[in-house]
Formats: structure tokens, sequence, C-alpha cells
């Protein structure tokens, strides 16, 4: 595998490339990562991953300074899943200059759910991403379902920017207790990793109660905020959503998709369910 610290090496490197699938990642990299990569190398010739931490997407009490980076570990797992490059540029390589052109996503999809708590996310993640596009251009691009507001704020931003680009969603990884693998998993203390997977429970709990004919659906989601308080969390929001915009549902028979967000000691915790 080649790493590549340079736009212009990159670059030089996705020319002779073929057909190329990209995975944009932060590092600290887990199975679900992994599973990304190997999905990528069915889509194309060459799989190509990127690291960056990008700061633009944190907020000033997030975790930007303490988020591990962990490149050695990392190239190991990207190269035995068959990555042939890797893009893990620094600051001054992604922004050179103070970012003065950023992307606005509509407010209507990034002013609820995940951006409802974390104001300007969505606006650093799409600005990186379409940098990222621009820099590898991609035939095709690979963004994982446990971040499913990112995915259709970024699949929104690639139709409706008509960049050049498929947009492939991966299937969230778990643990065998149901755990969404995630980074900031390694935050959690032994008795909060034993405690973690109940959000999922819930999630599954919820889903099966409107499949079965319950579609009180605010008094579904009240009902979940309240258990996980009750179980020592503090939960930003349980939500059921149509898949497409996540905004509220007008049909019961409507595509859906059953969201959460919650706080398990300082570990910020999301999940999801398509129902």
């Amino acid at each position: 595998m080649q790493i590549h610290t340079t736009i212009e090496s990159l670059r030089a490197a996705r020319a002779e490339a073929g057909r190329v699938a990209l995975v944009p990642t932060m590092g600290n990299l887990h199975e679900g990562h992994i599973a990304l990569m190997r999905q990528a190398g069915t889509r194309a010739d060459c799989v190509i991953a990127s690291i960056f931490v990008n700061r633009l997407q944190f907020g000033p009490s997030e975790d930007f300074d303490k988020y591990p980076r962990t490149l050695e570990s990392d190239c190991e797992k990207l190269e035995a899943a068959g990555v042939r490059h890797l893009f893990a540029p620094d600051e001054k390589v992604m922004y050179p200059q103070v970012q003065h052109y950023h992307v606005d996503p509509a407010p209507a999809q990034v002013s609820i759910l995940d951006g409802e708590f974390r104001p300007g996310h969505f606006r650093g993640v799409a600005t990186v991403v379409l940098k990222l596009l621009n820099i590898v251009q991609p035939d095709v691009a690979l963004f994982g379902k446990k971040d499913y507001q990112q995915l259709m704020v970024l699949s929104n931003m690639v139709r409706e920017l008509a960049l050049p680009v498929e947009v492939v969603p991966g299937e969230t990884v778990r643990a065998d207790d149901g755990l969404a693998l995630s980074s900031r998993n390694g935050y959690l203390t032994n008795e909060q990793r034993a405690e973690a997977p109940a959000l999922h429970r819930l999630l599954t709990r919820i889903s099966a109660a409107v499949r079965s004919g319950d579609h009180d659906f605010l008094k579904l989601e009240t009902e979940a905020m309240s258990e996980l308080a009750a179980r020592g969390w503090k939960p930003d929001y349980v939500a059921i959503r149509h898949r497409a915009d996540l905004q509220p549902p007008v049909h019961a028979d409507d595509p859906l998709v059953v969201l959460a967000a919650a706080r398990l000691g300082v570990t910020r915790l999301i999940d999801n369910l398509e129902i």
C-alpha cells in the first residue's frame, strides 16, 4: 500500500488506478471501516482510503484534540484489507489557508437530530468530503449507515451538485451484543460498555412495535427517551423518521428509520435501524 501525504502524489497515483472507490475516514479504524474497504473492493479496480481528522466538523467543546490518532495500526489494517492507496494529509495540506468557502447543506436537513445538538457539524463534513471528492475524483464513494444523517446529507450533496460519483451505503457493523462499532466506543468504561447495547435493543423493540402496527410514534419516542434516562443515559433524541429526508413521517407506510443519540458517561453514542 502506498501512503500519500500530498495532493500531487495522490492525484498522480489516481491517474493510473482505473476505476476507483474512495472510503473517507478519520482513522482509529475498526471492523466497520474494514467492511467498507472490502465492499469498496468489489466496486472498483482500486480502493483509496483517506484518514484525516477534520477540525471543521468538531464543535468547540468536542473531542478534536483527544480523538485517537492510530496511523500505524490503521495502515496495517488497510493493507490487510487490500487497500492500494492511503491519503493521509495533515491540516496544512487540506487547509493551506483559512477555508473561506464551505458547503452549507439545507437547514431543514441539518437543523434536526444530530444537527440540532452539533451545530456546524454537517457543514464541516460536507465541506471536507467535497474537497476529498475533488482531490481523489473517485468513481464510487462509500459511507456507513451508522451515521445515517451524514449519509443523507452527502448523498443529497452529490446529487444536487451533479458530482460524477456514485454514493454507496455500507451496512452498520455490530459487536456480538448488538453495539454498533464506533471509534468512540473506546471511551467507554467496562461498566458502560456492558450497558451500551441497551441502545440497540431499544431501537429493535421500537422497530418491532411499528411493524406490528403501533403508529403512535410520539408515544414510542417519549417512552424510549424516558427509559434511557432511567437507565442513566442522557438522551438527545429518539426519533422515527422518513428515510429519504429524515422528516417526520406523513404516512405510516412510508419507508421509515428509527434513530437515537444519547450520552453514556462522557461518550455520545448514535445508532439507527431501518424499519
